[in-house]
């Protein structure tokens, strides 16, 4: 592993490596407090943006399981708010896999930097899915439910919604309590940014013009939704993987529904249920992502080869290439 060093010099996160149910390389590299020089190590909390979504996945995949949800019901039939334009006929699964058309608060396509979202609506009202509402309430259909797969980050607040509406909790709590608890997963959590628990990492902007980093703590939500926003480490990561490859989380059934193509753009883009697919030569590799000012994550998991690669970043690294060259090394 002595060639990793070179490739990995700049990096600012925490990486690792596991293969067969080992881990093989594990680093943390940077700060999480700049300013003050704390190191981050293993156990720092990592904010990972929309790499949550695949926890409200599971959450409602499982409550599909239990019979208190069904892939068919609609929105219109599961939330106690006003739509406005929005399609009432919306389903769950079209929630879940990208082809709901619901309208995007921010919309990737077009919003380049997340931070522009709070130029006219201050970030610091966001404490709750229910908050980001006015961001997209009122807007117009993107295209008519179930007509193509696009990526859509209020689907998945609405999700959180439903969740809400069916377990008459936060929708953190319950992920909590369905998912983090059993997985033993004890350092991941949605937080607010002015009430950070300990071990938490700042995400760090580089300002080009004066030359230094500054926090995201006004470029991002204050506390996650339904769209992402969780906190959590790469050992907790694993023990995701774990629980959920081993069918702990969900049947064998609900798992490989879950890990296959459900939904596509036909180009470059293949997707499940809450998780990402790279297309291989026989089948698909499953990941999950997220990225925000400050903020990079990527766990991608070669079921063939049994390897888990995780790569999270506070200063938004560019995950996606050190996998690429992660990927080429012989494990």
């Amino acid at each position: 592993m002595d060639n990793l060093k070179d490739i990995i010099k700049d990096f600012q996160g925490c990486i690792s490596i596991n293969k067969n149910g080992s881990t093989i390389f594990e680093q943390a590299y940077g700060y999480s407090d700049y300013s003050n020089k704390v190191l981050n190590t293993l156990d720092t909390k990592f904010a990972t943006a929309s790499a949550g979504k695949v926890f409200v996945a599971v959450a409602i995949l499982k409550l599909i399981e239990e019979g208190s949800l069904s892939f068919h019901d609609t929105i219109g039939e599961l939330l106690d708010f006003d739509l406005n334009n929005i399609d009432s006929k919306i389903t769950v699964e079209q929630l879940l896999n990208h082809t709901s058309g619901i309208p995007d608060y921010c919309d990737e396509s077009v919003i380049k930097d997340y931070s522009d979202l709070w130029l006219d609506y201050p970030n610091y009202k966001i404490r709750t899915s229910r908050d980001l509402l006015p961001l997209f309430i009122h807007k117009p259909m993107m295209y008519q439910r179930g007509e193509r797969f696009q990526y859509n980050n209020s689907g998945y607040v609405i999700l959180g919604l439903i969740i809400e509406c069916i377990t008459k909790v936060s929708f953190d709590t319950y992920l909590t309590e369905c998912i983090f608890k059993p997985c033993n997963m004890l350092n991941t959590g949605y937080y607010e940014l002015d009430r950070l628990p300990a071990k938490c990492a700042n995400a760090y902007i580089f300002d080009q013009e004066r030359n230094e980093y500054y926090t995201n703590i006004y470029s991002v939500d204050v506390k996650g939704t339904g769209a992402g926003g969780a906190y959590t480490t790469v050992n907790d990561v694993e023990l995701f993987w774990k629980m959920l490859l081993q069918n702990k989380l969900l049947s064998n059934e609900m798992t490989n529904n879950m890990l296959s193509l459900q939904s596509t753009n036909f180009e470059d883009e293949y997707y499940g249920y809450g998780i990402w697919l790279n297309k291989l030569e026989a089948g698909y590799m499953p990941y999950f992502q997220g990225c925000d000012p400050g903020v990079s994550f990527l766990s991608s998991y070669d079921r063939e080869k049994d390897i888990l690669i995780t790569l999270i970043s506070n200063f938004g690294n560019n995950v996606w290439k050190l996998m690429r060259v992660l990927k080429s090394q012989n494990f």
